[in-house]
């Protein structure tokens, strides 16, 4: 049985459950097409494990990892592999990952692998949480077929059930726009007031929330852009939809207001700290007000805002808030709504942030220091110059 716990700004909790009948049968999925191989029938290992048939695989670069050709509406279908469940992936070309978690969501520690079915993904995925491209890794090519094979019931369903958590995309479950666009003004430390913003994607509009964020940017007075997730593909994509409605993100990026980074989400790789330092020096030669997003204001956003309010000297307890502030508008978490899930949001996500800026591991105080130095040693090592990150305390802080 599937649970997905939606716990929507402490105002209402959902829970679904749907449980599906497996079957052999040929499936059609969503989109009206059948899935490679669903007629095969599917095998078990000696130890009586189920193992699914081959399935291609194709490179997902965005984030970095291996989508295997199922729509994760068949898989969870037809097979009987639930979410908690510790898996093994195979591939023909002879790599394997053995007892990986499967989840609907990235619950696994920065650098852990998981094979994942998080909504609005083509196909179930092997990825590494902020971590290496597993295709590339891997040495794959889209020769290759993966198949996957349940190892152990349950493994991890108590972290499952700890951190499945979803939000919707209807505005009108939302107390207001600045909450439904998760925008706002990052007001901690010695940062100017009303300097740094940040937000979901004002130009991306596949939460319904673009243009709300560009509302809001407007009203803000926002005279720069840092987009986090797309290059100007995607971005020509958006504006050529008939569905575009951010007038004032695309004045700001078409007078050339928009800086451009296509960031992965492994934020420990040479390649994200290049395209980081870039992306700041090119922001630097604007003024201010400025906006920081990627398609959530969630992960990307956070770190970004991390590196910016440790700066400005801000402390742990105030970039907590602040960090924490998104899992509030999403989800309803808190504190005092929700401290489990809270804690463990702290400790997977916000402190390992905090660490790899800092480069030091969780025997370290980390909490009770003056983080200057260390941001400003991150950021040159990204590749910005000294006198470059001077320009950026300059701008940002009061």
């Amino acid at each position: 049985m599937k649970k997905t716990i939606a716990l929507l700004l402490s105002l209402a909790l959902v829970l679904q459950i749907a449980a599906c009948d497996k079957t052999n049968e040929t499936t059609v999925s969503e989109n009206g097409s059948e899935t490679e191989s669903e007629t095969a029938e599917t095998s078990e290992t000696e130890a009586g494990n189920y193992v699914t048939p081959e399935y291609g695989v194709i490179h997902e670069p965005e984030f970095g990892g291996v989508y295997i050709k199922i729509t994760i509406f068949d898989f969870d279908d037809q097979f009987d592999i639930s979410y908690g469940d510790s898996v093994n992936v195979h591939f023909s070309n002879g790599v394997d990952f053995i007892d990986i978690p499967y989840f609907n969501g990235y619950y696994v520690s920065p650098g852990e692998n998981l094979l994942v079915a998080y909504p609005g993904y083509d196909y179930i995925k092997l990825a590494c949480n902020f971590g290496e491209d597993l295709f590339e890794t891997s040495g794959l090519t889209e020769d290759d077929t993966a198949w996957i094979e349940l190892n152990e019931e349950g493994k991890y369903a108590d972290i499952q059930v700890a951190r499945d958590i979803a939000y919707v995309d209807d505005r009108n479950l939302y107390p207001g726009d600045a909450v439904f666009a998760n925008f706002r003004s990052c007001n901690v430390g010695n940062l100017k007031k009303n300097i740094l913003y940040r937000s979901a994607s004002p130009c991306d509009n596949q939460h319904n929330r673009a243009a709300y964020t560009d509302e809001l940017c407007e009203e803000a007075g926002i005279k720069y852009i840092l987009d986090l997730a797309d290059n100007e593909t995607k971005v020509q994509g958006y504006m050529a939809s008939p569905e575009f409605n951010s007038d004032y993100f695309a004045s700001l990026y078409e007078n050339g207001n928009v800086g451009l980074l296509g960031l992965s989400a492994n934020y420990n790789s040479p390649d994200f700290k290049a395209k980081l330092a870039s992306g700041i020096i090119a922001m630097i030669e604007h003024d201010g007000p400025y906006l920081v997003h990627c398609t959530e204001g969630k992960d990307r956003t956070g770190l970004v805002c991390i590196i910016f309010e440790m700066l400005a000297g801000a402390t742990y307890d105030e970039m907590l808030e602040d960090y924490m502030m998104t899992y509030f508008n999403y989800y309803g978490i808190a504190r005092f709504t929700d401290p489990d899930r809270y804690r463990l949001i702290k400790e997977n996500l916000f402190d390992d942030m905090i660490m790899m800026i800092m480069d030091v591991d969780s025997s370290y105080d980390f909490v009770n220091v003056d983080y200057t130095t260390y941001v400003e040693g991150y950021l040159m090592n990204c590749g910005m110059s000294a006198e470059q990150v001077e320009m950026l305390k300059a701008r940002l802080i009061g």
